[in-house]
């Protein structure tokens, strides 16, 4: 028994593959560093709130300078470098190195390193700049 495929299935199969392509590079460019400085800054301040888990954890932090987002590695990454939940809690004072947002109005910070109280968490350690 021969199958054979009608001419609307490759397009519709074309069409697919396409809108699979496009979806694996809007999540790429999100979880990229394309959105991020080149430079370093950093940033302490009390952390407002928390979140543990995918796609990003990520800190609320309070700042002088108003309240930054800050994201951490992806869950997996995180864990490696021994951010775990109970590390650090609402009202604990950090301090995060890292890639501030190119949109200047945007408090937005993509972590490489997190420090809380007198404990290092390099999340992104081939990320970090020399002074």
């Amino acid at each position: 028994m021969t199958t054979r495929m009608s001419r609307a299935a490759p397009a519709a199969f074309g069409a697919a593959l396409l809108g699979v392509t496009g979806l694996a590079g809007g999540a790429a460019a999100h979880h990229g560093w394309s959105w991020a400085a080149a430079d370093q800054i950093e940033l302490t301040g009390r952390i407002a709130d928390l979140y543990i888990g995918p796609p990003h954890p990520t800190l609320k932090l309070e700042t002088a300078d108003g309240v930054w987002t800050v994201e951490l590695g992806n869950p997996s990454q995180t864990r490696r470098a021994g951010f775990v939940e109970g590390s650090a809690k609402v009202g604990d004072t950090v301090t995060a190195l890292g890639n501030r947002s190119q949109d200047a109005a945007e408090k937005r910070l993509k972590a490489v390193r997190l420090t809380v109280g007198a404990k290092v968490y390099d999340i992104y350690p081939e990320r970090i700049q020399k002074k």
